[in-house]
């Protein structure tokens, strides 16, 4: 039987500290920009201060990891609670706390894969540096990466530096912008962000590669696949432009250590080039990734959108999904049916966005985060998700033709194993194999119930992996 997955398959789960921790300010952890964000929609949604209380239940929770049979966990640690201002003294309890996650994952065969960052900045930097606008933060970030490479390197293998640079500049709370209104001045900070996040990323990749013999360490990206609105060439170049300016300007950044022709064009013609100093494009080209994780949920289409008087070339309108003036607009695909949450369903996009990141930088990629969000409802004390077990498999699938098509695929990892807090409608929109009995507004028992996809998941775990063994018979 071949079923397209390689025998050291990395099937998995993940996770982000912010949505799954807890305990937001025990044992010396720091303020971060999520917290702080989470704090200003708490009547609103659940925040960071309990979340899923993983701090509390992480042995429960890596066991039942143990029964789904996963070979690798992708989480994140939190640097502020590894460095509670960012920069300063170093928190033996937040090492204690992570060196305890990690024996146990190990303990019971599951891959540690760790991310550095993942959207939880230490505040005391945004009041100090005004978070990554300042190269301070940048350094402070290589001496976290670098005390981390230390304490874990010797358990940890796989490593992300950041997770969805390219998302994390598209939202202004994700970087601290609050209160300036100045288009203009936002994306000349936002620039200058970017520029720093990816000298950030770069540092850390030279440092794990000398720090830690055989790591394995590289860029998560949040996937765009940009369909044409019609087959009029200019929303055939408004699609590819969309994906150029989402996901792989940054992606030619990390692989060739300078951003492209068409993405310095937009800087320039738009004022915002960033600050560049000598010996930055040393460090840049010096950064060679081992992989690319790839965070995929939907797909959209685009159709061009001409500047005018008002709209000059490179003004932005919306955020994650944003349109610019003189290249693209955005819009749903009328084709596709949307989750309740209005994401266009569509694992052959997965199997494009596969292709593409291989055929374009043949580096080995994995999954790192691709789920469905939806209104679980718990009855009789089970979780019926046939919704989510239809989207895994045809995902997992798509995952399996990119593999015949010939991509190099070293693992998967739906988001997410628990319910988390989810950024933009809490525990509302859950996407977890595992169900946290509580609400928005109540904590609850904090109970972990598997739900139905977490038993299907199992099974395919289980599948494919009797399968290999009677292959390499």
């Amino acid at each position: 039987m071949n079923t397209g997955f390689p025998k050291d398959f990395l099937w998995g789960a993940s996770s982000s500290a912010f949505q799954v921790e807890g305990a937001w300010d025990k044992d010396n952890k720091g303020k971060t920009v999520a917290d702080y964000n989470s704090f200003k929609k708490s009547h609103l949604q659940a925040d960071t201060k309990v979340a899923s209380d993983f701090y509390h239940n992480y042995e429960e929770d890596i066991k039942l990891m143990k029964e789904l049979g996963m070979k690798t966990y992708r989480f994140s640690i939190s640097w502020a609670r590894i460095i509670p201002d960012g920069e300063g003294e170093i928190n033996q309890k937040g090492l204690d706390f992570y060196n305890k996650i990690i024996d146990k994952l190990i303990e019971c065969d599951i891959e540690p894969f760790v991310t550095l960052y993942h959207f939880d900045l230490p505040f005391k930097l945004v009041e100090k540096y005004n978070g990554w606008e300042s190269r301070e933060t940048v350094y402070a970030f290589e001496r976290f990466a670098k005390i981390c490479f230390k304490h874990f390197g010797d358990r940890v293998k796989y490593w992300q530096p950041h997770n969805e640079q390219n998302l994390i500049v598209r939202v202004e709370e994700r970087i601290n912008i609050y209160d300036e209104t100045d288009s203009w001045k936002i994306d000349k900070m936002r620039a200058q962000m970017d520029y720093n996040l990816c000298l950030a990323h770069a540092l850390a990749v030279n440092a794990c590669h000398e720090m830690i013999k055989e790591s394995k360490i590289g860029a998560a990206v949040s996937s765009s696949v940009t369909y044409p609105l019609t087959s009029k060439p200019e929303d055939v170049y408004a699609a590819r432009m969309n994906d150029n300016f989402k996901v792989y300007y940054m992606l030619d950044m990390h692989h060739y250590g300078e951003y492209p022709g068409y993405y310095m064009k937009y800087l320039e013609k738009r004022n915002i080039v960033p600050h560049m100093e000598d010996g930055d494009k040393e460090i840049l080209k010096k950064a060679k990734m081992d992989f690319i994780a790839v965070n995929y949920y939907r797909t959209n289409c685009a159709e061009a959108l001409p500047e005018d008087s008002q709209h000059p070339f490179g003004l932005r309108e919306g955020t994650v999904d944003f349109s610019m003036y003189g290249l693209f607009k955005m819009s749903m695909n009328p084709n596709l049916e949307a989750s309740e949450y209005g994401a266009a369903i569509d694992p052959s996009g997965l199997r494009v966005a596969l292709n593409e990141y291989w055929q374009r930088y043949h580096l080995p990629v994995i999954i790192t985060e691709n789920g469905l969000g939806a209104k679980d409802i718990l009855e009789d004390g089970k979780i019926h998700d046939d919704y989510r077990i239809d989207y895994l498999r045809s995902h997992i699938n798509a995952c399996k033709l990119a593999i015949e098509d010939g991509v190099e695929m070293i693992g998967y990892c739906p988001w997410s194993f628990t319910d988390l807090l989810s950024s933009s409608q809490g525990f509302n929109k859950r996407y977890g194999l595992v169900y946290i009995n509580r609400t928005d507004h109540e904590v609850l028992d904090l109970k972990r119930i598997k739900k139905d996809s977490f038993y299907w998941y199992k099974e395919v775990i289980e599948k494919i992996g009797r399968a290999s063994c009677r292959e390499r018979v």
